[in-house]
């Protein structure tokens, strides 16, 4: 960052901001430093490994049976569109203010005290939520995997009591703890891993775009879009609006079941943000920030709508798979050896979307104790690894434990809220930092402001509003407790409310 006069930061009770400058200076504290070591191409492995997981290996039959049919691909499209725009702000963000928390770290600089802490609070759920639920979804892979062995777990431990009232799935609650400990040996060793698991990751997805080619039938594309039908459940918040402005229901499938598809396999990218997070332990932030995050958008997305069209082109969308429609299409076929590598690349996939959004809750929680909005004692880095280690083995028990009594439910719909309501808030902060810190050095400028905010804003409120009301109802609960912690602790303990800033 260029040398540039410090301006004062706002002190005007819930809205006062924290200077980028302050923000950066924090970094530079010894025993709240954390060691930059990541390049680019980490951050784009980083990128690509949490991105690629639930979303493709799971999401695909559920959205193309019930929603959309061979039209997913386009729906992942629209949601790919979704992320670039916030993409696009995030990487201003991330190489302006290259500090540790986010949207969270962001907010605090452009749009206030309060607005920051909203965003942590919600930061802390996506993420904790996203590990816990993709833990489980890992161990059902795994189980898969012991069962072709003649391996069978009991259900006691398995988590499949779970819904009946007891259970402990003690392979999802053993795999947060073994990535939690990963986390505290230092980001570098984490790359290391990721990349690994990464690399046959995608090589199973090439498997399935590859192989699954010759597999395809031009018949089962038609129709592309099948006829719209009635929602019998799940209806999004738009439903109303849209009966009482257009005079007709949402519907599954038809035109608008794609954008309803895209508020869904939305989850599939969730992901490229967590990089944001790991801004402070880059090397050349200003550099990589952009070119990880766009990089590893573009390339999970040409990937995903290679995997929709193969699979749905294998066998007939009304046919597929809800489960595990990637493996299952390929046994359809008579294959059953390719579906037996592709359980396997899930259960090794899913490895590193636990691994980066467990690092991304540690990161954000770090940041809001730094600030002080959570107590310091959270902020203090490894003497020798210098990770946040207090606050990652904290956070690893807790979802550990959650994870372990977690049964899979619709908990990626309130995941899904969470991100989107950053998105709206990172680009609602890239305008407002345009116009109060004109004088700041961006090394990437978000293009066609604020045309591009603002239609990044405009998109994530619409597939927000095509969730269903409970998740709304859901997410309003959690941020109404933040809010009460933030007033009775936050607010007083502040950093910034105590003067104590350099």
């Amino acid at each position: 960052m260029t040398a540039q006069q410090d301006t004062p930061p706002s002190s005007d009770g819930l809205f006062r901001t924290k200077t980028v400058e302050q923000s950066i200076r924090d970094t530079e504290e010894p025993e709240h430093a954390l060691r930059k070591s990541l390049s680019a191409l980490d951050l784009t492995v980083f990128g690509v490994g949490v991105i690629i997981g639930t979303g493709i290996f799971v999401l695909t039959g559920k959205v193309a049976k019930e929603t959309a049919g061979p039209a997913t691909a386009l729906a992942f499209v629209a949601a790919a569109v979704v992320c670039a725009l916030a993409a696009l702000c995030y990487a201003e963000f991330a190489s302006t203010v290259p500090v540790a928390g986010s949207a969270y770290t962001f907010s605090y600089a452009s749009l206030g005290e309060l607005v920051a802490w909203i965003i942590g609070w919600d930061l802390v759920l996506e993420f904790a939520l996203g590990t816990a639920v993709v833990a489980v979804g890992w161990s059902g892979y795994v189980r898969s995997l012991l069962d072709n062995f003649g391996w069978t777990m009991p259900d006691a431990l398995s988590g499949t009591d779970v819904a009946k009232g007891f259970g402990f799935d003690i392979l999802a609650f053993v795999l947060v703890l073994v990535l939690t400990f990963v986390l505290v040996l230092g980001m570098k060793l984490s790359a290391r891993v990721t990349a690994i698991v990464v690399a046959i990751k995608v090589a199973v997805v090439l498997i399935v775009i590859i192989a699954g080619l010759f597999f395809i039938k031009a018949a089962n594309y038609s129709p592309f879009i099948p006829p719209a039908q009635p929602q019998t459940s799940g209806s999004g918040l738009t439903a109303p609006l849209v009966q009482l402005m257009f005079g007709y229901a949402p519907t599954n499938f038809g035109v608008m079941g794609i954008f309803t598809a895209a508020s869904v396999v939305f989850f599939a990218f969730i992901g490229f943000d967590v990089v944001a997070t790991a801004a402070e332990e880059t090397k050349v932030p200003q550099r990589d920030m952009p070119r990880g995050i766009l990089a590893s958008l573009f390339i999970c997305t040409l990937l995903y709508v290679a995997v929709s069209l193969v699979v749905t082109g294998m066998q007939h969308y009304t046919e597929l798979s809800v489960e595990a429609p990637l493996a299952d299409a390929f046994k359809a076929v008579g294959h059953p050896v390719y579906a037996g590598f592709i359980s396997f690349g899930a259960a090794i996939g899913l490895t590193t979307v636990c691994l980066i959004l467990l690092l991304g809750q540690t990161r954000v929680f770090f940041a809001m104790s730094r600030d002080g909005l959570l107590p310091r004692f959270f902020s203090v880095t490894h003497p020798r690894y210098r990770t946040p280690y207090r606050p990652t083995i904290l956070l690893g028990v807790i979802i550990a434990i959650v994870a372990g009594f977690t049964s899979i439910n619709e908990l990626a719909t309130l995941v899904n809220i969470g991100t989107l309501f950053a998105f709206v808030v990172v680009a609602l902060g890239v305008m407002v930092l345009r116009r109060t810190r004109p004088d700041l050095h961006r090394a990437f400028r978000t293009p066609w402001v604020p045309l591009i905010p603002i239609l990044s804003v405009a998109a994530s409120v619409w597939l927000m509003l095509n969730l269903p009301a409970e998740t709304w109802l859901r997410f309003a609960i959690w941020m109404i407790i933040g809010v009460i912690i933030y007033f009775a602790y936050g607010r007083g303990h502040s950093r910034l409310a105590r003067g104590d800033v350099r």
